[in-house]
């Protein structure tokens, strides 16, 4: 089962392409710091502004140079059920322990689209399948009855809900049973979603602070609360400011101050303005991640 702190990796650009030098450095130094599984091409990683060659090529990229000492969950939603086959099937060949594949957005398919979307997916390509349910992009929700229906076929394994709520891995529990992998999308919220039985997160946060979230999932699973809430509490103004403009911008702005790449990103997502840099400065610097 995928579980504890999961990175939703940026891609990191230089002069408008793929800098493989700097996601290969990030990708070890993730590993270093105790990330227990890495995503790429996922929106965090600008999936939407990836070429299809580069889709493919952050992919191999990023299970080469993990070479299988973490968990790879490649990013291989779309709302075409063909291309989402096709993205699906080159993370299998190229060798990812999984696929994470998003619920069909702007289409708005109604819940026996969505099911056979996913089934259309399963039945293409030999890999576990996790579902990424986030509404709040999608415009369209997973009903937890589609989800049961879901998880009866073999290689549908687990989902990376971003609903923002805490009570939804009872209900999921409920109709996918208890080895039914439960990932978090929202770190502000993850201790509420462990509580109720979530396994771990997909997280933003961690581009940033992988060993404070590596060690909180950690004390998490040795049964240390006050450990756990403590990390959780220092890191809170870090995810609001990881989402204080839109999303990878804050998070490559972050990884910049630490050195590990530059902050550039590719639009429609725009460099982070004055006052969010501030934001984000003064929150890593509150998480003690710099000075």
């Amino acid at each position: 089962m995928f579980s504890g702190s999961c990175c939703a990796l940026i891609t990191p650009f230089r002069d408008g392409q793929v800098d493989e030098r700097a996601f290969r450095e990030f990708i070890e130094w993730q590993i270093a710091q105790g990330t227990q599984a890495l995503i790429p091409c996922g929106t965090t990683g600008e999936s939407p502004t990836l070429s299809h060659e580069e889709h493919r090529r952050v992919t191999e990229i990023a299970i080469a140079t993990t070479g299988g000492r973490v968990p790879v969950i490649a990013g291989a939603g779309s709302n075409s059920t063909e291309e989402a086959i096709g993205l699906t099937q080159h993370a299998a060949h190229a060798g990812a322990d999984a696929a994470l594949v998003v619920v069909p957005y702007y289409n708005k398919p109604s819940q026996e689209g969505i099911y056979q979307h996913f089934k259309a997916v399963h039945d293409a390509a030999d890999i576990p399948i996790i579902i990424y349910n986030i509404p709040g992009r999608t415009v369209v929700e997973m009903t937890s009855e589609t989800l049961g229906r879901l998880a009866k076929l073999p290689r549908i394994v687990g989902m990376k809900d971003s609903t923002k709520d805490p009570v939804r891995p009872h209900a999921t529990r409920e109709v996918a049973g208890d080895d039914f992998a439960q990932l978090s999308g929202e770190d502000g919220t993850v201790l509420p979603f462990l509580a109720m039985g979530g396994h771990g997160c997909i997280s933003v946060s961690a581009n940033v602070a992988p060993a404070q979230l590596a060690e909180m999932h950690a004390a998490w699973q040795r049964g240390d609360v006050a450990t756990a809430q403590a990390i959780n509490a220092r890191l809170m103004a870090l995810h609001d400011a990881m989402f204080c403009e839109p999303s990878p911008a804050p998070a490559k702005y972050g990884a910049s101050l630490l050195g590990l790449c530059s902050a550039d990103v590719r639009l429609p997502i725009v460099p982070c303005g004055d006052a969010a840099k501030a934001q984000i400065r003064q929150a890593m610097q509150h998480a003690g991640l710099i000075a």
